[in-house]
């Protein structure tokens, strides 16, 4: 069959937004370039025009001066049509990948629901309910267990108030409490029972009034 039709032309892929727009920006530098060339030519078209006198020759250097300038605004308004262009381009690309990023979310977020609905259908809610009325009840024993390790024995019914007359009385008895017997133990030495600087003989020596052996000079 391929030898009596001959063989099909392949088909082309489809335009890629993003090779449109490397195209159009290529196209817009080009034109930025012919753009410089011709402003360096009216420069000097008019550093000509500055050095000559009013004549023919400096009407024809006029004329190019215009022609470049014609020329260069051609060229910025096709540079300006190409940067719009590849404006809208990146617009509409940006838009695409939204839209394909948005999707994908989507899908993603049903998947996630899909796996949460099959792991909610192994967690009995009945089950869980019984274990923490459960754990409830075995605190609640613990507790009492502990209340009645630290239960007293055999301790005296005392009436707080009268725990409270009995403090008061007892404060009472210690600051009216006058004896000191407990001073008599405690040695004070006497005080001196001569004038300072009295001389006093004990045992040959001369001594002052605390009893100690005077210096002699």
């Amino acid at each position: 069959m391929q030898r009596m039709f001959g063989k099909g032309k392949p088909k082309e892929p489809p335009p890629n937004l993003q090779d449109c727009i490397s195209n159009v920006d290529s196209r817009a530098e080009s034109i930025d370039k012919k753009i410089a060339r011709l402003d360096q030519e009216l420069v000097k078209y008019k550093d000509q025009m500055k050095k000559m006198r009013e004549g023919p020759a400096k009407n024809a250097v006029k004329q190019k001066a215009l022609r470049v300038l014609k020329q260069k605004k051609m060229y910025e308004q096709q540079s300006d049509n190409l940067r719009q262009q590849s404006f809208n381009m990146e617009q509409a690309n940006y838009t695409t990948q939204t839209l394909k990023d948005t999707k994908t979310t989507v899908n993603a977020m049903k998947t996630g629901m899909k796996e949460m609905k099959k792991e909610f259908k192994k967690i009995n809610i009945n089950e869980i309910e019984d274990i923490q009325d459960e754990m409830s009840d075995m605190l609640e024993q613990a507790d009492e267990v502990q209340e009645a390790l630290g239960r007293s024995y055999g301790t005296p019914e005392i009436d707080e108030d009268d725990l409270q007359a009995e403090l008061d009385a007892l404060g009472d008895d210690i600051l009216t409490d006058g004896d000191s017997s407990y001073l008599d133990e405690i040695n004070v030495p006497s005080a001196p029972d001569k004038e300072p600087g009295a001389e006093t003989i004990k045992d040959g020596v001369p001594v002052d009034e605390f009893g100690l052996p005077q210096m002699t000079t």
